[in-house]
């Protein structure tokens, strides 16, 4: 659901479009966000630069991923949101030889292709059809723009509409499929059903309740996830058979957060979310929702801890004997330790959400 641009004489005719719109611009227009030389890693830190063993973890998955497709002659890694080339350069380092050869890499990016890139990854704007492989996004999903509904003083959902500078006002009331969406999967009613799934954190969190005191009680928010929904349905359906991976920070049915979760990200601080191209637009991902979308049998919800565990990361200490004998060795391996720990915590990275779709394989990250 987009709205057309409105002029706003309270504000100096400024104008006010909704967020799905205004942020489509400001993250991926002729001067957006997104194509700014410094890239993503200039403004926010992901999983990919938290440690070298978050790419040999996905290697490890690409290589379960060739042994369930029986080792085929051609084997695609497609990397969803690739920034400047970082994940897909670190998986085609950590594949086995036999393996990286059959590889064929793709980086997806609407950003220019970065200078000196590894020759053998093709930088695309979108997914190559008949994926046979894996299709891996790494936090993409939560800059697909979506729009935003708020509650008014009468309990109707509308369309939050915003200026260039961040200022908003109510627009028109939410409709048709916009309005059935957030009846199914974030009803602005302030609670949700008994025994929903827990909540998937992410580092910025959005704690508190609402208690309020009607059944839509003024000033709620929800983000109208959509456009998500098709964006991560049309990504698997280039699969032809392999796996599809989405990982991002998320929340699921019944923890949705009360008052929505969007921001903005700029040179490594949260900021105040401003459509003008000055820094990244994000809001968490609501991936249950993502995983209804996909026909066929749906996808699996893990965290990033169980999955990164499924793929044998794990955080334990070397030896101290190891210090005496070795003991550069022993500084490695408990820098290493230190990194994996931080991609397992439950309390920042770990509690990232994988959402897995298999596509005529088995699921490989099945206990």
């Amino acid at each position: 659901m987009e709205a057309a641009a409105q002029a706003d004489p309270g504000t100096g005719g400024r104008s006010r479009r909704g967020w799905r719109a205004a942020a489509q611009e400001a993250l991926y227009g002729p001067d957006g966000f997104y194509r700014r030389p410094e890239g993503p890693a200039g403004h926010f830190r992901t999983s990919v630069h938290a440690s070298p063993l978050f790419a040999r973890a996905v290697a490890e998955l690409l290589r379960r991923v060739d042994d369930a497709l029986g080792r085929p002659e051609v084997l695609d890694f497609v990397d969803m949101g690739a920034g400047r080339g970082e994940l897909v350069t670190g998986v085609l380092a950590a594949l086995p030889a036999d393996v990286a050869r059959r590889t064929r890499a793709h980086a997806v990016e609407v950003a220019a292709r970065p200078a000196g890139l590894d020759g053998r990854i093709a930088w695309r704007s979108g997914p190559p059809p008949g994926i046979t492989g894996l299709l891996f996004a790494n936090e993409w999903l939560d800059n697909v723009p979506l729009d935003v509904a708020e509650v008014d003083a009468e309990g109707v959902p509308r369309l939050v509409l915003v200026a260039e500078d961040g200022t908003e006002r109510l627009g028109a009331p939410v409709t048709g499929p916009p309005a059935r969406w957030l009846a199914r999967w974030w009803p602005l009613d302030g609670g949700g059903p008994a025994g929903a799934e827990p909540h998937l954190a992410s580092p910025a969190g959005t704690a508190g309740a609402p208690d309020p005191a009607s059944p839509a009680a003024e000033g709620l928010r929800a983000e109208i996830g959509l456009p998500r929904d098709r964006a991560w349905a049309s990504a698997v359906g280039t699969v032809a058979r392999g796996l599809a991976v989405a990982v991002d920070y998320g929340h699921t049915l019944g923890t949705r957060p009360p008052f929505g979760t969007l921001t903005g990200f700029r040179e490594g601080r949260e900021t105040a979310p401003v459509p003008d191209g000055s820094c990244d637009l994000t809001a968490h991902v609501a991936l249950d929702a993502c995983a209804a979308a996909v026909p066929g049998p749906g996808g699996r919800l893990l965290t990033q801890r169980e999955a990164l565990r499924a793929l044998g990361l794990t955080a334990g200490r070397p030896p101290l004997a190891l210090a005496s004998t070795d003991p550069a060795g022993y500084v490695r391996a408990l820098a290493g330790a230190g990194q994996a720990a931080e991609l397992l915590s439950p309390d920042g990275l770990g509690a990232f959400g994988w959402l897995v779709h298999p596509v005529g394989v088995p699921d490989v990250l099945a206990p």
